[in-house]
């Protein structure tokens, strides 16, 4: 599997290029990450844009590339229908309004795109989902879990602690090489061990 990573600043959602087709997340600013695959693809490659949760800092751009590749987007169904939301999307915080997308895909969870699997993890956002390789144990884990056993915050809008201390819980019954998450740096060192230190520190909340 190759994987390119982008980010545009510091508040923005890291942006993942997956075997030149799929693109998980979007970020702010989708024509500065058309500017990044006009670099490292022929446009018309991208097949599939997947959001990982509705916030905007992950789905903002997602129109943008979409119209520009022809891809198709993809959201849990949950999140899918808050994208008109100011409050849901947290568009406000960043002085946006909310990104003009229409889902061509809506999942459910268990859907899979190439060798990635969709795992609905709600708890950040009723819809938030992971993708997961089985065959190299990669992890896209959005914003339910960081690295040094951070996760995803509960108090912004559709936010449930305990939906999430459970989503964590589900993935720490994976087995995890290697996790790409929605911010900071990836986890290649015991990426397992980094897992099960967030559901610890979810669980004290």
């Amino acid at each position: 599997m190759k994987i390119i990573k982008f980010n545009n600043s510091p508040y923005d959602a890291n942006a993942y290029l997956v075997d030149g087709t799929i693109l998980v997340d979007v970020g702010m600013d989708g024509n500065a990450i058309l500017t990044e695959l006009k670099n490292k693809i022929e446009l018309s490659d991208l097949k599939t844009i997947i959001i990982t949760h509705c916030h905007y800092d992950h789905s903002g751009g997602a129109g943008v590339v979409a119209s520009a590749t022809g891809a198709k987007i993809a959201i849990h169904k949950d999140d899918g229908v808050l994208l008109e939301d100011s409050n849901a999307t947290a568009s406000k915080f960043f002085g946006k309004k909310t990104p003009q997308i229409k889902p061509d895909i809506l999942l459910k969870g268990k859907e899979t795109f190439g060798s990635l699997e969709v795992i609905h993890t709600p708890g950040h956002t009723p819809g938030g989902i992971c993708l997961y390789d089985a065959v190299t144990k990669t992890l896209f884990s959005g914003d339910t879990v960081f690295e040094e056993g951070s996760f995803g915050r509960t108090d912004l809008y559709g936010g449930d602690q305990g939906k999430l201390i459970e989503s964590i819980r589900k993935l720490t019954l994976l087995d995890v090489d290697i996790m790409y998450p929605g911010h900071g740096d990836a986890v290649s060192k015991n990426a397992n061990e980094q897992i099960k230190l967030s559901l610890a520190m979810a669980s004290q909340f």
